[in-house]
């Protein structure tokens, strides 16, 4: 089970750190030091992305996070108080799901989910609408 070609290239063109392993049959991708858009208690926290065996025809599903992301005013995230383990860790699950239909097979890789998931942090930021 390996990252595809495009995820691979995406991230080494881009000089994005990350780490690959499998764990539960899932590939794990470990982005550390992941930059977080303002509003948050942090600035970067690292960042796991779980892929399943079918992967990218199957849309990735969640992402987590490790230290936990939180509103530096104090309000909580919508469905980020779950924590799991994962890859010896404790990380906290953004539970997010793709719309049917926006996840586009063949299209869609590594590069659009985490474009999904900066447009969610920015969205959940202090100031912006939820």
């Amino acid at each position: 089970m390996a990252l595809p070609q495009l995820d691979q290239a995406y991230l080494a063109d881009r000089k994005i750190a990350h780490q690959v392993s499998v764990e539960a049959g899932m590939i794990c991708v470990l982005l550390p030091g992941f930059q977080l858009p303002p509003g948050y208690t942090q600035s970067r926290s690292d960042l796991l992305l779980r892929l399943s065996a079918g992967y990218p025809d199957v849309a990735p599903d969640m992402w987590w996070f490790d230290p936990p992301v939180l509103r530096s005013d104090g309000q909580q995230i919508a469905c980020t108080q779950v924590t799991e383990s994962h890859l010896g860790r404790t990380w906290q699950r953004w539970s997010r799901h793709l719309e049917p239909g926006q996840w586009r097979s063949g299209i869609d890789c590594i590069e659009s989910f985490l474009a999904l998931i900066r447009s969610d942090l920015t969205r959940s930021a202090p100031g912006r609408a939820a």
